[in-house]
């Protein structure tokens, strides 16, 4: 029972909050869009649709949280993408505010 709330719960939070999802997958290596599309939907168990991965990526570079750098692979040219100190201070700030949360701070 435990396992398929917490499969639940991840597939929730993915959705609702899959900039932060996908800024902590870039913040283990660089990685080009196809790349995160897989790496998100094995690791936390949802279908990601390209016409809403690269918008996302596109804002998520704007904001100044990822930047890019275009690479040549095999023949074929890939947009790769790191986080910045900006996006690591993003997700460690959200990683601060759901600790604060699951303590229960914000009721007290």
């Amino acid at each position: 029972m435990a396992e398929s709330f917490k499969k639940e719960l991840v597939q929730r939070i993915t959705r609702n909050l899959l900039d932060i999802q996908i800024l902590r997958l870039v913040d283990t290596q660089p990685m080009w869009g196809y790349r995160i599309k897989k790496q998100a939907e094995a690791k936390f168990s949802v279908k990601l649709r390209h016409g809403a991965l690269y918008p996302l990526l596109n804002a998520l570079e704007q904001n100044g949280f990822l930047t890019s750098q275009t690479q040549q692979q095999g023949g074929r040219t890939r947009k790769v993408y790191s986080i910045t100190k900006k996006g690591k201070l993003y997700i460690e700030t959200y990683a601060n505010v759901m600790k604060e949360q699951i303590a229960g701070k914000d009721i007290e």
